[in-house]
């Protein structure tokens, strides 16, 4: 194998890749990637047989070939290069990655012993780059990280209509996100969170992308990437579970000035980080105490309607709820330890929707 690429695009082909699969470092051959340069450029491919990702770039090849070399050190030696155009070219066991008067070389790993990438055929659809970039960052980042509980680790995406919902929980909270999409089927599936925490990232500045779904697998494309996972069982995921029915508390407040007046206050929070908010007629009074802190209490100028249900939360899940909105906000509250709903006076393209458990108030 023998090819010219420029360094940038290439930089941005392997860090890109090596974050969708980032590999499994007890077997060097699942943290490889394999590199193909026919005619048409050179491709990038990565599996560890769990997940496989594929990305394209262009190139000149002066010889076809593939091989299969470590994976960071491969992205990392391209990131740091400052020459406009790189050259690959095998050199005996050795793949040689040659800049101006510099010359690294990489081990060749055995290519036939990759597993190779498979591709999603089945019924899916087509949404907006970057409105699916903006419900993952809120669904991934709600789902568990315990891997101990791996059925709450994934964000369950479906169908329903025209729109796609996308829906996350880790028990005490959960993130509810509909968009826009334009259908060829149905599809109903569990995503790792992880794997889609990085395609948000990744999809935000494209105009499309492509999910498809099958027997056990998600597959999302777009530009010259694709991805395919493994899924989790997820068919328990639903709102509907949950009491929702029974708010006697509204309130209308500015997003960004709760969230404001939230960090001030929980920095007197007590060791669960616990912050009380009061409903008054026309103000909500965040209050946190810890005797060893102290204690601080703030307004913030809010529009209420119903009762004056005042819940507790956790301060950081409450952050983590109204992170995602702007503009002003409507918390629904219901009595007693029964959730909290939280959305968007004026919704834009992605609808979202978070519900949150109060917490036990702090003790006196």
């Amino acid at each position: 194998m023998d090819l010219t690429a420029p360094t940038a695009a290439l930089a941005s082909a392997a860090a890109d890749l090596v974050r969708l699969v980032p590999g499994k470092f007890v077997d060097p051959v699942l943290s490889g990637v394999l590199l193909t340069a026919t005619a048409a450029g050179v491709g990038l491919a990565a599996s560890d047989r769990e997940r496989t990702a594929t990305v394209s770039c262009g190139a000149v090849t002066h010889t076809d070939g593939q091989v299969l070399v470590p994976g960071k050190p491969l992205a990392e030696t391209l990131r740091a290069l400052t020459d406009p155009e790189v050259r690959l070219v095998v050199e005996g066991n050795r793949l040689a990655i040659r800049a101006s008067g510099a010359r690294f070389a990489l081990p060749l790993l055995d290519h036939t012993l990759h597993p190779g990438v498979s591709t999603v055929s089945g019924p899916g659809g087509t949404v907006s780059g970057s409105a699916f970039a903006t419900a993952l960052a809120t669904a991934a980042s709600t789902a568990a990280r315990d891997e101990a509980l791996p059925v709450f680790t994934g964000v369950r995406i479906r169908s329903e209509g025209e729109h796609l919902v996308l829906r996350a929980t880790d028990r005490y909270r959960m993130a509810i996100a509909s968009l826009p999409w334009e259908p060829d089927g149905e599809i109903d599936v569990m995503v790792p969170a992880t794997l889609l925490a990085e395609v948000g990232k990744q999809v935000s500045g494209v105009g499309q992308a492509r999910l498809t779904a099958a027997a056990n697998q998600f597959g999302v494309t777009w530009g010259r990437t694709a991805v395919t996972t493994a899924v989790l069982d997820g068919s328990y995921l639903s709102e509907t579970k949950l009491a929702l029915s029974d708010v006697d508390t509204r309130v209308v407040v500015d997003a960004e000035s709760l969230v404001a007046a939230t960090r001030r206050v929980a920095l007197y929070s007590d060791a669960r980080g616990v912050v009380k908010i009061e409903v008054g007629d026309s103000e909500l009074r965040l209050r946190a105490t810890d005797h060893n802190a102290g204690e601080a209490e703030e307004s913030v100028k809010a529009t209420v309607s119903g009762g004056r249900t005042s819940p507790s939360y956790q301060s950081r899940y409450l952050l983590d709820a109204l992170r995602p909105f702007s503009g002003e906000v409507e918390l629904a509250i219901q009595p007693g330890m029964r959730a909290t709903v939280v959305t968007a006076v004026e919704p834009g393209e992605v609808d979202l929707r978070y519900i949150l458990m109060p917490m036990l108030p702090p003790k006196p």
